[in-house]
């Protein structure tokens, strides 16, 4: 079931960004060394407070337990554009559509807020990422290059 994330739920939410992200991070060998700005590297229950203070929108996806197995976020700062951020599913629970019913979830949460387009950066080099977002729709934009990051940004988008 997804619910929307409370503060009482931060840390949680910051360990499953964590737990998702470092499968990408040991897949495409980032490193604390090589790309310390990388997500499995810093989300911080304190940074989630503060994306959270911002007015971003989160979400999680709860298991019969009442555990997070699943996080995304929304950012409107760039009306009539919503950011989606930090989509991911922790490693377990992955390929029983828990990934597709928050990406799902996240179009909706965008069109009541009266968006008309989602955009997302990813790993470039994750061509099984980027290909999962094309099935759903998105196009791919552009690509960035970071000094900082050992990896190159790609940007994606989607009209709702």
């Amino acid at each position: 079931m997804i619910r929307q994330i409370e503060r009482k739920h931060l840390g949680e939410c910051a360990a499953v960004i964590r737990a998702s992200f470092l499968t990408v991070a040991q897949t495409l060998h980032f490193t604390q060394q090589n790309a310390p700005r990388f997500i499995a590297f810093t989300m911080t229950e304190d940074r989630f407070r503060s994306q959270l203070e911002e007015g971003w929108m989160m979400f999680g996806f709860f298991n019969e337990a009442g555990t997070i197995i699943g996080y995304y976020a929304l950012s409107d700062d760039c009306e009539p554009a919503c950011e989606l951020h930090h989509l991911c599913v922790l490693p377990d629970c992955r390929h029983h559509k828990v990934g597709e019913t928050l990406l799902l979830h996240a179009f909706e949460q965008a069109k009541q807020c009266d968006c008309m387009k989602i955009d997302i950066g990813i790993v470039e080099e994750n061509t099984r990422l980027k290909a999962w977002y094309k099935q759903y729709g998105f196009v791919h934009n552009s690509i960035k290059k970071f000094e900082f990051f050992p990896f190159t940004c790609g940007y994606m988008s989607k009209q709702l």
